[in-house]
């Protein structure tokens, strides 16, 4: 059975180094960067800093999810994305690849992540986004737990929970 690791959090939180570097630790299984996944319409509102809706991430995830299954199907013994999922009902779709689905939730201090939003060069997800992302990820701790697939990784170095 194909387990899949997903990177989740707030951009800029080190989703895409934490992903790169987990790859290689499982012998460059199948990684796929989320923000790929994206149309462009949804990178033009992002770009123009309009937060995206639901109905904006639903095809985005379905894509996600799909690229999972595919994987599976592929008889991959891992695979890995990135991706946000900052709804629980984000990561169902995203539960419903063929396979076990494993969340890592990265969660540096909200100054890093803007840090490295700040000096990222031409990403069409800007700076002025963190703060709705943030938001969105507030209101979903509030209203529920951590399951027991998901890892929360805060400060401690990547390499040392491996």
């Amino acid at each position: 059975m194909t387990t899949h690791f997903v990177m989740m959090g707030v951009c800029g939180c080190g989703k895409t180094t934490a992903a790169l570097s987990l790859q290689k630790h499982l012998n460059q299984c199948p990684y796929a960067e989320g923000d790929d996944f994206h149309t462009q319409a949804n990178r033009d509102k992002m770009g123009a800093g309009i937060p995206l809706t639901d109905e904006d991430r639903y095809p985005w995830l379905g894509n996600l999810r799909d690229w999972m299954t595919e994987q599976a199907k592929n008889g991959e013994t891992y695979s890995i994305v990135t991706c946000s999922a900052l709804k629980r009902q984000y990561r169902d779709i995203l539960r419903g690849a063929e396979g076990k689905v494993a969340f890592i939730h990265l969660t540096p201090p909200q100054a890093i992540n803007l840090e490295r939003m700040l000096s990222r060069q031409g990403h069409y997800m800007k700076a002025g986004m963190l703060d709705s992302q943030l938001e969105i990820w507030k209101s979903w701790v509030l209203m529920s737990t951590v399951s027991k697939s998901t890892i929360r990784v805060r400060l401690k170095p990547l390499r040392q929970i491996l």
